[in-house]
């Protein structure tokens, strides 16, 4: 009889001691598994997140210059279709002078979050053809020097001419920069006059 209770208790004694190992040994194995699963949700969940705050922001900036173009003239904001992603502005549609397809895209520079305006909206009034032509021609060439200027962050500059006047718009890094740009506008055949409405936007 001690005997065989003897080796009942040395039995459940290895069972009790195999089952500890094993609970020792599975517990931080849960533990990982766990926060992998968390960090997988993490960075799921960041993107996602990312996405809706790129989105609100554009919205927002949809509705402001809208807002803009509607307290400047209304005729001006049932001319204009915009379309915003990530900070770029796409201006489309036509308007009836280059004054106004200027204004629209000074407008649209003012808003907080604007990164990028382009410009393709079109001109109805076409009394001087041959001015208009010169006046793409030289638009073409300020555009091209901007690119080619590695000292000039071209993307966040909008050009436009009117008669021989050439408008620049945007945000420049420095004053220097904007000299720059000014120079090489200014250099090219034909223009009569630079006006900027760059602002200054430092880098942070």
């Amino acid at each position: 009889m001690r005997r065989t209770a003897r080796r009942h208790a040395v039995a459940n004694g290895l069972v009790f001691l195999a089952a500890c190992v094993w609970l020792a040994g599975c517990a931080p194995i849960d533990m990982a598994l766990d926060a992998g699963a968390a960090a997988t949700a993490i960075a799921e969940k960041q993107p996602a997140e990312k996405e809706v705050r790129r989105t609100a922001g554009d919205m927002l900036i949809r509705t402001r210059i809208n807002q803009s173009l509607f307290s400047r003239h209304v005729d001006l904001f049932s001319a204009i279709t915009l379309a915003v992603e990530n900070g770029r502005v796409l201006m489309t549609g036509s308007v009836p002078t280059p004054e106004d397809r200027i204004e629209a895209t000074r407008l649209a520079w003012q808003v907080e979050g604007v990164r990028e305006v382009i410009n393709e909206l079109q001109v109805r009034d076409t009394a001087s053809l041959l001015d208009r032509a010169r006046d793409i021609v030289i638009n073409k060439q300020v555009q091209g020097r901007l690119l080619l200027d590695e000292k000039i962050r071209s993307l966040t500059y909008s050009v436009d001419t009117v008669n021989g006047t050439v408008y620049l718009m945007g945000t420049a890094r420095s004053q220097s920069e904007l000299d720059r740009a000014m120079a090489h506008a200014r250099d090219i055949g034909f223009v009569e006059n630079v006006i900027s409405y760059v602002t200054l936007d430092p880098p942070r």
